[in-house]
């Protein structure tokens, strides 16, 4: 497409001086191209399209990069990204060694906090704000909240703080729920001012209790009242509520009429305290009129939410060896939990705010009545999880790894501690690839063997996932963690039978006598596949499948002391506080005196890129496997084996 204005910003400043009509233009450039590129190479869509005007009037009116807007989630922020100078890698989003896919301080002077969670922003724009206050600055400070982060305790929690301290604080709430805009309008700018008066509430409140005395028509009356009320209700309540919280209020207004926009945020920039604005959009506005009609707008914005490229743009990735045609975890979850909750009544299914990304659509639809998706609170839906299971109920709660570090207090006050038997199926565990290290799920492994009574799993198939459920519904007295990738399950038959798989037993999937290789999950397969690659050297590698993580399978640690001298562990997660250090531990405490090396996800932050060329690069893959066994070994003696 041919491009007006994108090719020549380098930063926010370019565009002050632009005129309205041509700020217009630059709405439709920026919303045509993000969905021209996005459409191409992948990514998060739909959030984007609904704060472009947005985005926009924010530079333009705050003096960015000195004033600070925090995005929340980063999601929200491509469009933030092409004004603020990263308009020539903009191609590159979410690619190996290109532009993160959320806000990275490391990236941009623009960008204040990253965010790939949600619920953020008003904490840390507050302590942004009193960051400026201790330091006797001079700079304004917004927060841009939506895409459901305010269903998070953590954004109440910050409000409330916010309206104790009374410093300068713009809220932005990013509102694109399509239930509430009808409000938009000349009556929802004329309560807007309404509602800031104390005058209209007290008329309002005592001509209420006056109908309550008429005589005559009292019912009739009342009823008319009532439905003018409910009316109003989501027009009043909300300034009541944040007025109450120490927020002056206003909106809602319509966040895509970009004048509006404009006029409302430089009229209140200034304002000295808290302050909250209401904006109502749509999000994937744009993708509609492509796509379905608007009344389908809500099914079509989860649709383009996040895309996948369409091949016009095509990269090449090496696929894994082992990897073959079969679900992927995700789906093969979904199946399960149907099959499961056909069979048993007592199950239930708890997500927070991932219904499509866990894979739970079917299972939602099917069993409505026991599906319960508790909104981007992570914590609470733990809580409440454990609070099923008092009553005999047993909850499968499934949450990104990544999400639940978020919930680790009540995974041990609530659940542990309570020895109760919730079920954790921790999605995206490991290299998550394109989102990035706020999405990678590195530290589960390390946060779950820390907690007592915990049991620790990870499939190496789906088969072997049916299985570890199973089991897990078996256990009535700890909860039970279940960890997978967003990968290939490898191998999965729908029509398959469940086994109970004995509590801590792992499986030799290749006898050996070299090298033993102790694998979790997945890497089963890649550790199989280096060695067969290996025995054409004469090495022999004995491949097992630790399935469980904790408690481990001490009867076979304790044989390798007299089978093997040299050990090797392969997990996708953190190699700090790990299944190799485990390991390690224990064979150190049983008088192994042999070699151990320890594979897994190093002590620092992997960025993003795909799983393969991640995993590649972290020498995770066959190849750099084969290396590591190689090294440890020892070339002279592979060449005699």
């Amino acid at each position: 497409m041919q491009l007006k204005y994108l090719p020549t910003i380098n930063s926010p400043e370019d565009i002050r001086g632009f005129s309205n009509k041509e700020l217009h233009e630059l709405c439709d450039e920026l919303r045509n191209y993000t969905i021209e590129t996005i459409t191409e190479i992948g990514g998060h869509l739909a959030p984007t399209l609904g704060v472009i005007e947005l985005t926009v009037a924010l530079h333009y009116i705050y003096n960015t990069p000195k004033d600070k807007l925090i995005w929340d989630v980063g999601h929200q922020g491509y469009a933030h990204k092409l004004l603020t100078g990263r308009f020539n890698d903009f191609p590159s989003i979410r690619k190996f060694k290109g532009l993160s896919g959320f806000l990275k301080r490391s990236e941009s002077n623009f960008d204040v906090i990253g965010a790939g969670h949600a619920s953020t922003s008003i904490s840390a724009a507050l302590g942004v704000a009193e960051g400026r206050h201790q330091n006797n600055d001079d700079f304004r400070v917004a927060a841009i909240i939506g895409d459901g982060s305010m269903t998070g305790g953590l954004a109440f929690e910050g409000i409330n703080n916010a309206g104790h301290l009374g410093r300068q604080l713009l809220v932005i709430l990013n509102d694109n729920e399509m239930s509430i805009s009808p409000n938009v309008g000349a009556i929802s700018t004329y309560f807007t001012r309404l509602i800031s008066n104390p005058l209209y509430n007290r008329i309002r409140n005592e001509f209420w209790d006056l109908t309550g005395k008429m005589p005559i028509a009292k019912s009739t009356t009342r009823t008319l009242i009532r439905k003018v009320e409910e009316s109003l209700k989501s027009l009043i309540v909300p300034g009541i509520l944040f007025d109450e919280l120490g927020f002056r209020y206003f909106g809602p207004i319509d966040g895509h009429d970009l004048d509006e926009v404009l006029h409302t945020l430089d009229n209140i920039k200034d304002i000295q305290k808290p302050v909250l604005l209401h904006v109502l959009t749509k999000k994937g506005k744009g993708m509609v009129s492509l796509n379905v009609e608007s009344r389908e707008y809500h099914d079509d914005a989860v649709k383009y939410h996040a895309v996948k490229p369409n091949g016009k743009r095509p990269y090449k990735i090496e696929k894994n060896v082992s990897e073959v045609s079969a679900p992927i975890f995700q789906d093969v979850f979904g199946k399960l939990t149907c099959e499961i909750a056909r069979n048993r009544k007592d199950t239930v299914c708890v997500t927070a705010a991932m219904r499509e990304g866990t894979g739970l659509v079917q299972y939602s639809k099917e069993f409505p009545n026991r599906f319960y998706d508790v909104g981007i609170a992570e914590g609470h839906g733990v809580t409440f999880a454990a609070g099923l299971a008092t009553e005999g109920i047993r909850p499968i709660t499934a949450i990104y790894s990544t999400f639940l570090q978020r919930a680790f207090d009540h995974i041990v006050h609530d659940c542990a501690i309570q020895h109760l038997p919730v079920i954790f199926c921790l999605d995206r565990s490991g290299i998550a690839g394109e989102d990035g290290p706020t999405h990678h799920g590195a530290l589960d492994l390390a946060y779950m063997r820390c907690i007592q009574d915990m049991i620790v799993t990870a499939p190496k198939s789906g088969n072997e996932f049916r299985h570890l459920l199973y089991t897990a519904l078996n256990i009535t007295d700890k909860p039970f963690s279940i960890r997978y990738p967003k990968a290939s399950s490898v191998d999965f038959d729908d029509n398959g039978q469940a086994e109970l798989l004995p509590i801590g037993s792992w499986g030799i999937e290749q006898f050996g006598s070299d090298i033993v290789i102790l694998a979790v999950g997945p890497m089963v397969y890649t550790a199989l596949d280096a060695a067969k690659q290996l025995s054409l050297s004469g090495i022999k590698c004995e491949i097992v499948n630790c399935r469980f993580i904790k408690p481990m399978d001490t009867a076979y640690l304790d044989s390798i002391k007299k089978k093997f001298s040299k050990v090797i562990t392969l997990e996708e997660g953190t190699i700090v506080g790990g299944f190799g250090e485990g390991v390690s531990s224990y064979l150190l405490e049983v008088g192994f005196k042999g070699r151990i090396k320890k594979l897994g996800l190093p002590d620092s932050f992997v960025e993003h890129g795909s799983r393969e060329e991640i995993l590649s690069m972290l020498k995770l893959d066959v190849d750099g496997i084969s290396q590591s066994i190689l090294d440890l070994i020892g070339e002279k003696e592979a060449s005699s084996s």
